[in-house]
């Protein structure tokens, strides 16, 4: 256990100690008062804290629980049983997420929060099941995202166009430190009870419910029109008001996990009661370390990113808010615990072929060539569909040429990198900046909606085009090496 505890301790301050870094600078560039950047420090260290004991939660909870459930449902035989518990778990794994919560706060003056929240849950629970299925009847998944996508785009068509930014960034806040973990484990408990299948089939299911979100939102914005929204005040209150609401939120989200374990317990799984201890004691440290992390990331983030969006977007140059924004998402993505659990899960399912040494890097590199190019788009109110469209006609073009385990990676790590902190910060960021630059016209608020609101869907794609440039090299490498193989045997005949 002790063990344990140091790994993790590491992790979490290698994840989040340069991110600490590189903000506290800015701070202090800007002449920041020294109580914002010690509340800013305050929530950095409950960030590290909740992050360590989160991980060591979820590992003998949450991820253990999840691969039970997915052998189970697959060994009962049972279609509607499986069809019954897919949708049930996709709907409340979606319910758990406090972004969720947080994102239809924003749009509470347009659409009434519960029924953007249960929107939201209904298509995550939808498409969970779509995912989930293609892994029972091993649809290949580069076919079914040609079809998701197609589907997609003639949705966006009757959509309010100020929804369409919005329904990108409900897929990245829909799979947070809650759903990444559950869903990847669920998939691998679905894969290890089919004989011709393999581990990396289990990859693609986390991506594919990400597109609930995006299908459900622009169906509301068909029939919602002008939306307006609010920026949560979380930021702005007082510390034990931020963990009191936390919570309140966390527990909504984990008792429904917890009764839905019991009922297993009682009626399948039937373990011993030192069995039952440990995964009840899990869900209990992974309840106070979500707790913790989430009031750290809202007391040191969703202050500071709005005020930092407008101090950057203020600087005598463009320029600046692009360098920054690439900045801040570079080190972001090193620190958000969904990507730290998924790098770790491909290198076990691949049996260290894809290893975190080149899984991450990848990652990194394409978040922050993508947020550099969301930033630009703020800067110039560039049409969202004018990158969308031809990035995703790129990423399906490289889903036919890729190995299939490149493009599953690829779209999971896409759901990943849009976590709590991403949601927490770099929309915050994004939308102070686009306050500043757009101040003062008649339609502002119409264009923070179609610039700042986005910032999510440049954040999902970007795994999705560099892991599968990854794929490309290593299919041209491994053939590259058959061929050296032949001719060596060829010369030694």
């Amino acid at each position: 256990m002790k063990k344990l505890l140091l790994e993790k301790i590491k992790e979490s301050v290698q994840a989040i100690l340069p991110l600490t870094i590189v903000i506290t600078i800015v701070l202090l560039f800007f002449k920041v008062d020294a109580t914002t950047i010690f509340t800013f420090l305050a929530g950095v260290i409950m960030l590290m804290v909740g992050l360590v004991i989160f991980s060591i939660g979820s590992e003998s909870s949450i991820m253990g629980l999840a691969k039970e459930i997915g052998a189970f449902i697959v060994k009962k035989k049972n279609l509607v049983f499986f069809l019954i518990v897919a949708l049930l778990l996709g709907f409340l794994i979606t319910i758990a997420e406090p972004s969720v919560l947080v994102l239809g706060k924003q749009f509470e003056s347009t659409v009434p929060l519960y029924t953007m929240v249960l929107t939201i849950a209904l298509g995550s629970a939808l498409f969970a099941l779509i995912s989930l299925l293609r892994v029972l009847f091993k649809i290949p998944i580069k076919y079914l995202i040609i079809v998701l996508y197609a589907i997609l785009f003639t949705i966006g068509c009757f959509t309010h166009f100020d929804f369409i930014p919005v329904s990108f960034d409900a897929g990245g806040f829909s799979t947070g430190p809650m759903a990444v973990p559950f869903l990847l484990a669920l998939g691998f408990g679905i894969v290890s009870t089919q004989e011709d299948s393999t581990s990396e089939d289990s990859f693609g299911i986390l991506g594919i419910t990400s597109m609930g979100p995006i299908f459900a939102v622009m169906l509301l914005g068909a029939f919602y029109k002008n939306p307006t929204f609010t920026v949560d005040a979380e930021g702005t209150v007082k510390v034990m008001a931020i963990i009191i609401d936390n919570l309140k939120n966390v527990a909504f989200a984990i008792v429904p996990f917890v009764i839905f374990f019991i009922v297993f317990q009682i009626t399948a799984f039937k373990y011993p009661a030192a069995r039952v201890k440990a995964i009840l004691l899990g869900f209990l440290l992974t309840y106070v370390g979500l707790v913790l992390f989430l009031s750290g990331a809202s007391l040191g983030f969703m202050k500071t990113g709005p005020y930092l969006g407008e101090k950057v977007a203020s600087l005598n140059g463009k320029g600046y808010l692009i360098l920054f924004g690439a900045l801040f998402a570079m080190v972001i993505v090193v620190a958000e615990p969904s990507v730290i659990v998924l790098v770790n899960q491909v290198q076990e399912v691949t049996d260290g072929i894809i290893s975190k040494k080149i899984l991450l890097p990848t990652i990194v590199i394409g978040v922050t060539a993508m947020i550099a190019l969301a930033m630009t788009r703020i800067v110039f109110s560039i049409n969202i569909l004018y990158v969308v469209i031809p990035v995703y006609v790129i990423v399906i073009i490289l889903a036919l040429l890729v190995p299939k385990m490149f493009t599953g990676i690829a779209i999971d790590s896409g759901a990943a990198v849009s976590g709590a902190l991403a949601s927490t910060f770099l929309v915050p960021f994004a939308i102070g900046a686009s306050n500043y630059l757009y101040a003062g016209l008649p339609n502002q608020s119409s264009l923070i909606l179609q610039n700042a609101f986005g910032v999510m869907a440049f954040l999902v794609m970007a795994p999705q085009l560099t892991i599968q440039i990854l794929g490309l090299i290593y299919k041209y490498k491994t053939k590259e090496h058959k061929i050296e193989k032949v001719e060596d045997e060829f010369i030694e005949l």
